[in-house]
Protein backbone atom coordinates (compact mmCIF):
# COMPACT_ATOMS: atom_id res chain seq x y z
CA UNK A 1 0.00 0.00 0.00
CA UNK A 2 1.03 3.30 -0.82
CA UNK A 3 -0.21 7.03 0.00
CA UNK A 4 -0.48 9.78 -2.36
CA UNK A 5 -1.59 13.28 -1.92
CA UNK A 6 -2.29 16.28 -4.25
CA UNK A 7 -2.00 19.71 -3.20
CA UNK A 8 -5.20 20.53 -1.70
CA UNK A 9 -5.20 17.49 1.01
CA UNK A 10 -1.25 17.49 1.98
CA UNK A 11 -1.78 17.65 5.72
CA UNK A 12 -4.66 15.80 5.98
CA UNK A 13 -2.98 13.40 3.79
CA UNK A 14 0.75 13.32 6.43
CA UNK A 15 -1.79 12.96 9.17
CA UNK A 16 -3.24 9.72 7.58
CA UNK A 17 -0.21 8.77 7.16
CA UNK A 18 0.91 9.02 10.76
CA UNK A 19 -2.28 6.93 11.58
CA UNK A 20 -1.35 4.49 9.37
CA UNK A 21 2.39 4.09 9.60
CA UNK A 22 3.52 4.87 6.34
CA UNK A 23 5.51 7.02 4.54
CA UNK A 24 3.51 9.65 2.30
CA UNK A 25 4.32 8.78 -1.36
CA UNK A 26 6.83 10.91 -3.02
CA UNK A 27 5.45 13.00 -6.23
CA UNK A 28 5.89 16.30 -7.53
CA UNK A 29 2.35 18.23 -8.62
CA UNK A 30 3.56 21.22 -10.16
CA UNK A 31 2.74 23.57 -12.87
CA UNK A 32 4.14 24.59 -16.23
CA UNK A 33 4.33 28.80 -16.92
CA UNK A 34 1.10 28.61 -18.69
CA UNK A 35 -0.58 26.93 -15.98
CA UNK A 36 -0.63 23.57 -17.17
CA UNK A 37 -0.50 20.79 -14.18
CA UNK A 38 2.30 18.18 -14.39
CA UNK A 39 2.35 15.25 -12.11
CA UNK A 40 5.78 12.69 -11.71
CA UNK A 41 5.60 10.10 -9.44
CA UNK A 42 9.02 9.67 -7.88
CA UNK A 43 8.83 5.89 -6.35
CA UNK A 44 8.15 2.69 -7.73
CA UNK A 45 4.04 1.72 -7.71
CA UNK A 46 4.36 -1.58 -10.08
CA UNK A 47 1.84 -3.76 -8.47
CA UNK A 48 1.11 -1.32 -5.84
CA UNK A 49 -1.88 -0.72 -4.02
CA UNK A 50 -2.15 3.33 -4.68
CA UNK A 51 -4.71 5.70 -2.67
CA UNK A 52 -4.80 9.53 -3.76
CA UNK A 53 -5.84 11.83 -1.03
CA UNK A 54 -7.23 14.90 -2.87
CA UNK A 55 -10.07 17.50 -1.66
CA UNK A 56 -11.41 18.74 -5.48
CA UNK A 57 -12.01 21.98 -2.97
CA UNK A 58 -11.54 25.52 -4.12
CA UNK A 59 -9.71 26.36 -6.66
CA UNK A 60 -11.92 22.99 -7.26
CA UNK A 61 -10.99 22.86 -11.49
CA UNK A 62 -7.55 22.95 -10.58
CA UNK A 63 -7.62 19.91 -7.82
CA UNK A 64 -9.47 18.42 -9.94
CA UNK A 65 -7.76 18.42 -12.68
CA UNK A 66 -4.45 17.37 -10.50
CA UNK A 67 -6.59 14.33 -8.93
CA UNK A 68 -7.14 12.88 -12.53
CA UNK A 69 -3.75 13.48 -13.59
CA UNK A 70 -2.25 12.18 -10.77
CA UNK A 71 -4.36 9.08 -11.76
CA UNK A 72 -3.39 8.54 -15.26
CA UNK A 73 0.33 8.98 -14.00
CA UNK A 74 -0.62 5.82 -11.64
CA UNK A 75 -2.09 3.99 -14.15
CA UNK A 76 0.78 4.33 -16.74
CA UNK A 77 3.26 3.27 -14.05
CA UNK A 78 1.21 -0.21 -13.55
CA UNK A 79 -0.36 0.21 -10.31
CA UNK A 80 -1.96 -2.88 -9.22
CA UNK A 81 -5.45 -0.45 -7.69
CA UNK A 82 -6.19 3.08 -7.68
CA UNK A 83 -8.06 4.17 -5.16
CA UNK A 84 -9.51 8.18 -5.24
CA UNK A 85 -9.72 9.52 -1.59
CA UNK A 86 -11.78 12.41 -2.04
CA UNK A 87 -12.64 13.64 1.48
CA UNK A 88 -14.58 16.26 0.27
CA UNK A 89 -16.07 16.03 -3.50
CA UNK A 90 -16.56 19.15 -5.63
CA UNK A 91 -19.91 19.58 -8.07
CA UNK A 92 -21.80 17.36 -5.67
CA UNK A 93 -24.38 19.87 -5.01
CA UNK A 94 -24.92 19.50 -8.93
CA UNK A 95 -26.72 15.99 -8.54
CA UNK A 96 -29.54 16.76 -10.36
CA UNK A 97 -31.54 18.94 -13.30
CA UNK A 98 -32.85 21.64 -10.88
CA UNK A 99 -34.44 23.85 -14.06
CA UNK A 100 -34.47 22.95 -17.26
CA UNK A 101 -30.89 23.25 -19.65
CA UNK A 102 -28.40 22.83 -16.98
CA UNK A 103 -25.86 20.21 -15.90
CA UNK A 104 -25.75 17.34 -13.70
CA UNK A 105 -21.89 17.84 -12.90
CA UNK A 106 -21.74 15.65 -10.17
CA UNK A 107 -22.19 12.62 -13.10
CA UNK A 108 -19.62 14.27 -15.04
CA UNK A 109 -17.32 14.65 -12.35
CA UNK A 110 -17.92 10.58 -11.87
CA UNK A 111 -16.80 9.59 -15.16
CA UNK A 112 -14.05 11.83 -15.56
CA UNK A 113 -12.60 9.78 -12.37
CA UNK A 114 -13.71 6.47 -13.94
CA UNK A 115 -12.30 6.96 -17.08
CA UNK A 116 -8.86 8.49 -16.11
CA UNK A 117 -8.42 4.99 -13.99
CA UNK A 118 -9.18 4.92 -10.79
CA UNK A 119 -10.35 1.72 -9.79
CA UNK A 120 -12.47 2.78 -6.56
CA UNK A 121 -13.32 5.92 -4.74
CA UNK A 122 -13.58 6.52 -0.85
CA UNK A 123 -15.13 9.84 0.08
CA UNK A 124 -16.77 11.15 2.64
CA UNK A 125 -20.60 12.43 3.78
CA UNK A 126 -21.69 13.01 -0.39
CA UNK A 127 -23.88 15.88 -0.29
CA UNK A 128 -26.72 13.19 -1.68
CA UNK A 129 -26.17 9.63 -1.11
CA UNK A 130 -27.52 8.45 -4.52
CA UNK A 131 -24.01 10.43 -6.26
CA UNK A 132 -22.62 6.86 -5.39
CA UNK A 133 -24.90 5.17 -8.30
CA UNK A 134 -23.03 8.31 -10.76
CA UNK A 135 -20.06 6.20 -10.42
CA UNK A 136 -19.33 2.90 -12.55
CA UNK A 137 -16.68 1.51 -9.95
CA UNK A 138 -16.97 0.81 -6.46
CA UNK A 139 -17.43 3.28 -3.62
CA UNK A 140 -17.65 3.49 -0.64
CA UNK A 141 -19.45 6.72 1.50
CA UNK A 142 -18.44 7.13 4.70
CA UNK A 143 -19.86 9.56 7.57
CA UNK A 144 -18.23 11.65 9.94
CA UNK A 145 -20.93 11.14 12.71
CA UNK A 146 -18.67 8.66 14.85
CA UNK A 147 -15.73 11.88 14.76
CA UNK A 148 -18.48 14.04 15.99
CA UNK A 149 -20.56 12.23 18.07
CA UNK A 150 -17.24 11.75 20.02
CA UNK A 151 -16.33 15.53 20.10
CA UNK A 152 -20.15 16.82 21.21
CA UNK A 153 -19.63 14.07 24.13
CA UNK A 154 -16.25 15.74 25.08
CA UNK A 155 -17.76 19.25 25.30
CA UNK A 156 -21.59 19.35 26.19
CA UNK A 157 -24.24 17.56 28.90
CA UNK A 158 -25.93 15.44 26.35
CA UNK A 159 -29.01 15.77 28.73
CA UNK A 160 -29.76 19.26 27.71
CA UNK A 161 -28.86 18.66 23.67
CA UNK A 162 -31.19 18.63 21.10
CA UNK A 163 -29.89 17.97 17.48
CA UNK A 164 -31.16 20.43 14.89
CA UNK A 165 -31.79 19.65 11.22
CA UNK A 166 -31.18 23.13 9.55
CA UNK A 167 -33.58 21.88 6.75
CA UNK A 168 -36.04 19.19 6.03
CA UNK A 169 -33.21 17.76 3.43
CA UNK A 170 -30.75 17.27 6.10
CA UNK A 171 -33.30 15.04 8.51
CA UNK A 172 -31.90 11.99 8.07
CA UNK A 173 -28.47 12.60 8.71
CA UNK A 174 -29.82 14.83 12.12
CA UNK A 175 -32.01 11.99 12.85
CA UNK A 176 -28.66 9.25 12.97
CA UNK A 177 -26.46 11.65 15.59
CA UNK A 178 -29.49 12.16 17.65
CA UNK A 179 -30.02 8.34 17.54
CA UNK A 180 -25.94 7.72 18.79
CA UNK A 181 -26.88 10.85 21.50
CA UNK A 182 -30.45 9.27 22.38
CA UNK A 183 -31.34 13.36 21.89
CA UNK A 184 -34.64 14.75 20.65
CA UNK A 185 -34.55 16.16 17.28
CA UNK A 186 -36.41 19.73 15.70
CA UNK A 187 -36.11 20.99 12.00
CA UNK A 188 -35.63 24.80 10.73
CA UNK A 189 -38.14 25.14 8.19
CA UNK A 190 -36.50 27.72 5.65
CA UNK A 191 -37.44 28.85 2.42
CA UNK A 192 -34.93 29.79 -0.25
CA UNK A 193 -35.67 32.37 -2.58
CA UNK A 194 -32.39 32.32 -4.58
CA UNK A 195 -29.22 30.92 -4.18
CA UNK A 196 -26.84 31.61 -1.22
CA UNK A 197 -29.41 33.35 0.41
CA UNK A 198 -32.42 31.72 2.77
CA UNK A 199 -35.14 33.01 5.20
CA UNK A 200 -35.89 31.09 7.99
CA UNK A 201 -39.42 30.50 8.72
CA UNK A 202 -40.41 28.43 11.58
CA UNK A 203 -39.20 26.23 14.02
CA UNK A 204 -40.35 22.65 14.37
CA UNK A 205 -39.89 21.26 17.80
CA UNK A 206 -39.50 22.29 21.36
CA UNK A 207 -36.16 24.28 21.62
CA UNK A 208 -36.85 26.16 24.95
CA UNK A 209 -33.52 25.72 27.30
CA UNK A 210 -31.49 23.79 25.27
CA UNK A 211 -28.13 23.30 23.63
CA UNK A 212 -28.71 23.15 20.52
CA UNK A 213 -26.50 21.68 17.55
CA UNK A 214 -26.89 22.60 14.18
CA UNK A 215 -25.73 19.38 11.94
CA UNK A 216 -24.89 19.31 8.08
CA UNK A 217 -22.52 18.00 5.54
CA UNK A 218 -21.77 21.53 3.61
CA UNK A 219 -21.19 24.76 4.96
CA UNK A 220 -20.87 27.73 2.00
CA UNK A 221 -21.61 30.92 2.53
CA UNK A 222 -22.66 30.26 6.21
CA UNK A 223 -25.96 32.83 5.76
CA UNK A 224 -28.46 29.55 6.66
CA UNK A 225 -26.74 28.36 9.66
CA UNK A 226 -26.32 32.05 11.08
CA UNK A 227 -30.09 32.76 10.00
CA UNK A 228 -30.96 29.44 12.05
CA UNK A 229 -29.19 30.41 15.14
CA UNK A 230 -31.14 33.60 14.99
CA UNK A 231 -34.49 31.53 15.19
CA UNK A 232 -33.37 29.29 17.53
CA UNK A 233 -32.19 31.96 20.43
CA UNK A 234 -35.27 33.51 19.53
CA UNK A 235 -37.66 30.61 20.15
CA UNK A 236 -36.05 29.98 23.95
CA UNK A 237 -32.40 28.45 22.77
CA UNK A 238 -29.50 28.41 25.37
CA UNK A 239 -27.03 28.04 23.03
CA UNK A 240 -26.85 27.32 19.19
CA UNK A 241 -23.27 24.96 17.98
CA UNK A 242 -22.81 23.91 14.76
CA UNK A 243 -21.52 20.81 13.50
CA UNK A 244 -20.37 20.62 9.53
CA UNK A 245 -18.25 18.38 7.92
CA UNK A 246 -17.04 20.27 4.81
CA UNK A 247 -16.13 23.76 5.69
CA UNK A 248 -16.13 25.41 2.37
CA UNK A 249 -16.43 29.09 3.63
CA UNK A 250 -16.51 30.78 0.41
CA UNK A 251 -15.77 34.30 0.47
CA UNK A 252 -16.51 36.29 3.52
CA UNK A 253 -18.39 33.32 5.04
CA UNK A 254 -16.04 32.99 8.67
CA UNK A 255 -16.32 36.54 9.07
CA UNK A 256 -20.07 35.87 8.70
CA UNK A 257 -19.94 33.50 11.27
CA UNK A 258 -17.42 35.27 13.57
CA UNK A 259 -20.23 37.99 13.81
CA UNK A 260 -23.06 35.39 14.30
CA UNK A 261 -24.69 34.15 17.22
CA UNK A 262 -23.41 31.12 17.37
CA UNK A 263 -21.48 29.62 19.61
CA UNK A 264 -19.36 27.96 17.71
CA UNK A 265 -19.16 26.69 14.37
CA UNK A 266 -17.23 23.00 14.33
CA UNK A 267 -15.64 21.79 10.88
CA UNK A 268 -13.35 18.77 9.94
CA UNK A 269 -10.45 19.05 8.40
CA UNK A 270 -11.42 17.34 4.50
CA UNK A 271 -10.60 21.34 3.36
CA UNK A 272 -7.79 22.80 4.37
CA UNK A 273 -8.41 25.50 6.72
CA UNK A 274 -7.81 28.86 5.33
CA UNK A 275 -6.21 31.59 7.52
CA UNK A 276 -9.28 32.96 8.16
CA UNK A 277 -10.82 30.19 9.13
CA UNK A 278 -8.19 29.34 11.71
CA UNK A 279 -8.20 33.11 13.11
CA UNK A 280 -11.57 33.33 13.76
CA UNK A 281 -12.15 32.55 17.27
CA UNK A 282 -15.54 30.32 17.20
CA UNK A 283 -14.49 28.22 14.38
CA UNK A 284 -12.85 25.08 15.40
CA UNK A 285 -11.40 22.16 13.35
CA UNK A 286 -11.65 18.64 13.91
CA UNK A 287 -9.71 15.84 12.21
CA UNK A 288 -11.17 12.83 10.30
CA UNK A 289 -7.18 11.42 9.63
CA UNK A 290 -7.83 8.16 11.73
CA UNK A 291 -11.30 7.74 10.41
CA UNK A 292 -10.20 7.49 6.92
CA UNK A 293 -6.83 5.98 7.93
CA UNK A 294 -8.96 2.99 9.07
CA UNK A 295 -11.08 3.00 6.12
CA UNK A 296 -8.27 2.79 3.69
CA UNK A 297 -6.39 0.14 5.77
CA UNK A 298 -9.56 -2.06 5.50
CA UNK A 299 -9.88 -1.65 1.87
CA UNK A 300 -6.42 -2.64 1.30
CA UNK A 301 -6.61 -6.21 3.55
CA UNK A 302 -10.29 -6.55 2.04
CA UNK A 303 -12.12 -5.83 5.12
CA UNK A 304 -15.60 -4.32 5.99
CA UNK A 305 -15.79 -0.82 5.60
CA UNK A 306 -19.53 -0.33 6.63
CA UNK A 307 -18.59 -1.93 10.15
CA UNK A 308 -16.90 1.26 10.66
CA UNK A 309 -20.77 2.72 11.52
CA UNK A 310 -22.37 -0.14 13.28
Amino acid sequence: MKVFAGNSSRQLADAICSYLNVPLGKASVRRFADQEIFVEIQENVRGEDVFVVQSTSFPTNDHLMELLIMIDAFRRSSARRITAVLPYFGYARQDRRASGRTPISAKLVANLITEAGADRVLTLDLHAGQIQGFFDIPTDNLFAVPVLTRDIKEHYDLKNVMVVSPDVGGVVRARALAKRLDSQLAIVDKRRDRPGESEVMNIIGDVSGKDCLLIDDIVDSGGTLCNAAEALLANGASSVTAYITHGVLSGGAAARVTASKLRELVITDTIQPTTAIQSAHNIRVISVANLLGEAINRTNTEKSVSSLFD
